[in-house]
């Protein structure tokens, strides 16, 4: 099987939680980073590095054997299975999955809408609303759920799954001090959620990624 995963250069947790299941799986696939023209192409005609089409011009692109699949939580969700980070055979685990991703897509999509008013004073007060309203209680509905698992730190089961490198590598994108008006340490009141990237970053096989493809562990 040949595998190409197409999106931007960032660590973005949409391309990443895929990313870091085929390496977690050892599974070969080609890490395509999109840049300059090719970003270009692909607004202007959904075309892609390998002159297929982006069904909906936009990344994250999985190519499997030349064959097109679009949308983050497809594309994790099919790597998973492949890697053995999503169950191929318990139905309910894989629901239990599903709602974290699509929680995650609901909260980056809450960071999008305030990043859309560029006045200034309009973005600060849509950033203070998200840092002191919608970020908490997103966050504690995902603290809640994992305080359900009694069984580890994750989200689901004994061991980590594409939910976990999901909301990990998201979390770490709201506490990077890279969106303006978000606290570094909004993370603080909620001890599961610090304790399941602590999970995460500790995981050999992440941390080998980091380090190899970034130079140091983000």
């Amino acid at each position: 099987m040949q595998i190409t995963l197409y999106y931007f250069k960032i660590p973005f947790w949409r391309a990443e939680v895929t990313r870091l299941a085929l390496f977690i799986g050892g599974i070969p696939f080609n890490d395509y980073r999109v840049e300059g023209k090719e970003i270009d192409d692909l607004k202007a005609t959904g075309l892609l590095p390998n002159k297929k089409i982006a069904p909906f011009k936009q990344l994250p692109v999985l190519d499997v054997d030349g064959k097109i699949v679009a949308q983050t939580g497809a594309i994790a969700r099919f790597c998973g299975k492949l890697a053995g980070l999503y169950p191929k055979n318990n139905d309910f685990e894989a629901a239990q999955i599903d709602q974290i991703i699509d929680t995650a897509q609901d909260i980056n999509y809450l960071v999008t809408l305030s990043s859309r008013d560029k006045e200034k004073e309009r973005l600060e007060l849509a950033r203070k609303i998200l840092a002191t309203k919608h970020l908490p209680k997103w966050f504690q509905f995902l603290d809640n759920l994992l305080e359900k698992n009694n069984e580890s730190n994750f989200f689901v089961g004994k061991k980590i799954s594409i939910a976990d490198l999901a909301i990990w590598r998201l979390l770490g994108w709201l506490t990077s001090g890279l969106l303006d008006g978000v606290p570094t340490d909004i993370l603080e009141p909620y001890e599961r959620l610090k304790k399941l990237r602590e999970e995460v970053y500790n995981h050999p096989k992440v941390h080998e990624w980091m380090i190899k493809t970034y130079g140091k562990v983000i």
